[in-house]
């Protein structure tokens, strides 16, 4: 320092490893919220439209009673519609969360008893559904697919602090 230089007062952050982290973290918790977010109000919004095919797409899985797989394939649209909306916003994050991975495990079971049981029937996921032929399912995509949504919303029912999001200005957290 030479004559007449005043040393530097002000504090130098330094960003150590474990901000780093925090901050990976909240980002990835970010990508998970928007990605599955979005892709829950694209698959809902796919389907308010068409509520008879969003029955037929139920009732194909042939798991549950005529009635009550129709209530639920005019239901689901608007349930994952609103799930969607509350991760884009990072509101109640982590309930949201739960119910999404919850949900997204669902969709995987019934693919899989789908598949188990020799049903030749698309998805439904993101409109359409019901009968295809045999070479056109794509069952282990979809469950991988699932699976792979169901990791994101995991990730958030354990660590739902992510940035951006509105819990964090209202909550906090």
């Amino acid at each position: 320092m030479s004559a007449g230089t005043q040393p530097d007062t002000e504090a130098t952050t330094v960003v150590g490893p474990a901000d780093r982290r925090t901050r990976v973290r909240d980002l990835v918790g970010l990508l998970a919220r928007l990605v599955l977010g979005v892709v829950l109000v694209y698959a809902g919004a796919a389907k308010v439209g068409s509520p008879l095919t969003a029955q037929r797409a139920v009732q194909a899985y042939e798991i549950f009673p005529m009635d009550l797989a129709g209530a639920i394939g005019l239901a689901l649209p608007f349930v994952e519609v609103v799930l969607g909306v509350l991760l884009l916003l990072g509101l109640f994050t982590r309930p949201v969360a739960v119910v999404s991975t919850v949900l997204m495990l669902a969709f995987v079971a019934g693919i899989a008893q789908a598949w188990a049981r020799g049903l030749t029937i698309d998805c439904g996921c993101f409109g359409g559904g019901g009968q295809i032929g045999a070479d056109e399912t794509r069952y282990p995509q979809e469950i991988a697919r699932d699976l792979a949504f169901a990791a994101a919303g995991a990730w958030l029912a354990v660590r739902p602090r992510t940035l951006a999001s509105l819990d964090q200005r209202l909550f906090g957290h």
